[in-house]
């Protein structure tokens, strides 16, 4: 009954057919696949449109903002009625921005934001960064009760927005504790080879012993680094506490093998209120908040992670 509690409470509710959204196109520039979360996301955005008659046309990027640009010139010389961005970095979309507004196709920013004006895009539907950076510093400050605890932090890419914010929300989180101490921060590029990588190299530089908590911008990072950490002879998640975010199957398979901690859910369903938003203004020019914010939440040890493992790989990650 638990598990089916869950599942009924995580499966994504899609909306019905809409007239006004039955004949529309929209384009779709996703970052790419460099997480389980992100390929979630995909997923979810495609269950979207298909439920609501809405054609998507779907461009990877492959992590790179030159080729999210040709798609987003792509999708405004094929006329399509909307674009959805999921934004590789923050900054440098100005223009292409500016183009699609001339063209009028609205865009929305699907979970990550961009350093541009805010007339240039319809809405930015994201969780708030900075507040799941502050989660996840609030909890291993109450977690390590006063002790000291030297910290190594993976970053996610270099200049996009949940890197800076979720560094910038975690440092808050720490504020005020001066047992809590980054020793070392470096980009993993939100990545399970990278999270690896760079993982090592701090195990290497500092040692096992002296790495109280690692703090991860990602789960598939955390996930790579667990790896490292228990090939250097460590117990993760007991020798080092491990929190992150997203809150991906794998991580959740971690809490319940006791190698993780604690993980701060990120929503796949963005598209969701994307169209939401797309067709009240379909319907009769609506405009939505400029910003549309989704939930978030902690899970620690204290949950049931098996089942809630089951429950996220029914949504595609």
């Amino acid at each position: 009954m638990k598990l089916r509690s869950l599942l009924l409470a995580t499966t994504i509710i899609l909306a019905p057919l809409s007239a006004n959204a039955a004949d529309k196109t929209v384009g779709f520039s996703q970052i790419g696949s460099e997480s389980g979360w992100r390929a979630a996301e995909t997923t979810v955005t495609k269950q979207q449109a298909e439920a609501r008659g809405v054609t998507l046309k779907f461009a990877d990027a492959q992590q790179k903002q030159e080729n999210q640009i040709k798609a987003i010139r792509g999708f405004v010389a094929q006329g399509v009625d909307a674009i959805l961005l999921a934004p590789v970095v923050a900054t440098g979309w100005d223009e292409v921005l500016e183009e699609a507004k001339e063209a009028e196709i609205p865009v929305i920013l699907l979970d990550r934001t961009v350093d541009a004006e805010k007339s240039l895009y319809m809405t930015a539907v994201t969780s708030d960064l900075v507040h799941e950076g502050e989660v996840a510093g609030k909890w291993l400050k109450d977690e390590v009760a006063g002790k000291d605890c030297n910290i190594v932090e993976l970053q996610g890419t270099t200049g996009s927005s949940p890197a800076i914010d979720r560094k910038k929300g975690f440092e808050q989180g720490i504020a005020g504790a001066d047992n809590l101490k980054i020793v070392r921060s470096q980009t993993g590029d939100f990545t399970r080879a990278q999270g690896k990588v760079v993982m090592e190299s701090f195990l290497k530089a500092e040692g096992a012993e002296n790495i109280c908590a690692l703090y991860a911008h990602n789960d598939d990072m955390a996930v790579g680094a667990i790896q490292a950490i228990k090939e250097a002879g460590a117990k993760p998640g007991t020798d080092i506490l491990i929190v992150s975010i997203d809150s991906v199957p794998d991580i959740h398979l971690a809490m319940d093998a006791g190698e993780a901690n604690a993980t701060v859910e990120l929503t796949p369903n963005m598209a969701g209120p994307a169209f939401d938003a797309l067709e009240a203004y379909w319907k009769d020019g609506t405009l939505p908040a400029k910003w549309v914010q989704t939930e978030s939440k902690l899970y620690t040890l204290k949950d049931d992670n098996k089942a809630i493992y089951e429950s996220k790989k029914s949504l595609g990650y």
